[in-house]
């Protein structure tokens, strides 16, 4: 099994050159557009109380996405040309066929820059906006699980469109795919993955974020570092990527532990990133570990540390950078064990 899951992914993306891809470092200017108070700002909404915890086709969820898609907007980035909108529907009967907790309707939200060299090759930069609602009229907010990455996407897409506007690039096509249902088992990823709007042979790669707002107490004594998992299972390029992007943004301290291959947490099978990975599509998953407010109604906009989603954001935007502008495309050289 494991040498012909080997051989299917190096038929399905080509062979190419097993030679290192070549990188751009991200302009400062752009980097520098990310900030940890444009990011308190949309956080404050995205995770207020008045989103009544993001539950999975809740009305607080979509009130949520009605605001993404209007930063969107007001950014100029439209949604994805095949597309009639914002939104792909992902029916309730999909979201209840595995464990029927009835859920209603829901959507993922999409947003697009189209490249402009090689525009049929896709990125994919996603975070799940939902969260779990409210539990005996407490509502949990999810500031951090995942209102972080929520807003991560939304700064990386300005700051592309910025460089867009400046005639840099990206050369390939980013989406941002804003999912639902994580919460309740990876559900809107999954049915991106298998409804998608680009044929997965021509996505590249999911970058994808999951809490980063916060430390664990691991690393009590610092904010300076991320975890890193699953970039280097089915790529070296892009674990090469992700280690480019961060010594060209300010060398955070890149923590594998999680990568660990028995991890007891399992967490490379934990977040939405796992739905592309499991079709071959290299995947790596950022994520600032767990803390005592998770899946708790703590876990407020009070608590983020938005010096260190500032500094993360950036440097997962500098990988997006050199993955949409690299040479070529990263090249599935290995297993995914």
């Amino acid at each position: 099994m494991r040498k012909t899951f080997t051989i299917a992914l190096l038929l399905f993306f080509g062979f190419g050159g097993f030679a290192q891809a070549k990188f751009d470092a991200a302009p400062a200017k752009y980097m520098e557009t990310i900030t940890g108070a444009d990011l308190k700002k949309h956080l404050e909404i995205v995770a207020s109380d008045e989103m009544e915890g993001r539950e999975t086709g809740s009305a607080g969820q979509k009130k949520a996405g009605k605001y993404l898609i209007s930063q969107y907007q007001a950014n100029g980035i439209s949604h994805p040309k095949p597309a009639r909108d914002f939104y792909q529907l992902v029916p309730a009967a999909f979201l209840n066929a595995k464990y029927n907790e009835n859920l209603p309707d829901s959507e993922n939200i999409w947003a697009f820059i189209e490249g402009s060299e090689k525009p049929d090759e896709i990125l994919v930069i996603s975070a799940h906006y939902d969260h779990v609602g409210m539990k005996n009229g407490q509502v949990y907010n999810g500031a951090d699980d995942d209102g972080s990455g929520t807003v991560a996407l939304l700064e990386m897409a300005q700051a592309f469109a910025q460089a867009k506007k400046d005639g840099r690039g990206p050369k390939r096509s980013i989406l941002f795919l804003h999912v639902t249902g994580e919460e309740h088992g990876l559900h809107g990823s999954r049915y991106y993955s298998e409804n998608p709007l680009f044929p997965l042979k021509n996505t590249i790669a999911d970058i994808n974020i999951d809490m980063i707002g916060r430390r664990d107490t691991i690393h009590s004594g610092t904010n300076n570092y991320i975890y890193v998992i699953g970039s280097g299972r089915l790529s070296t390029d892009l674990y090469n990527a992700v280690e480019f992007g961060n010594a060209k943004s300010g060398n955070l301290m890149l923590d594998y532990k999680y990568d660990d291959r028995n991890d007891p947490q399992r967490f490379y099978f934990r977040s939405d990133h796992y739905n592309f990975a499991k079709h071959g599509i290299p995947s790596v998953f950022f994520f600032s570990g767990v803390h005592e407010d998770y899946h708790r109604p703590g876990d407020d906009v009070e608590k983020i540390e938005f010096d260190a989603l500032e500094k993360r954001t950036r440097m997962i935007f500098a990988v997006a950078w050199a993955l949409a502008n690299a040479d070529s495309r990263p090249v599935v050289d290995k297993d995914g064990k």
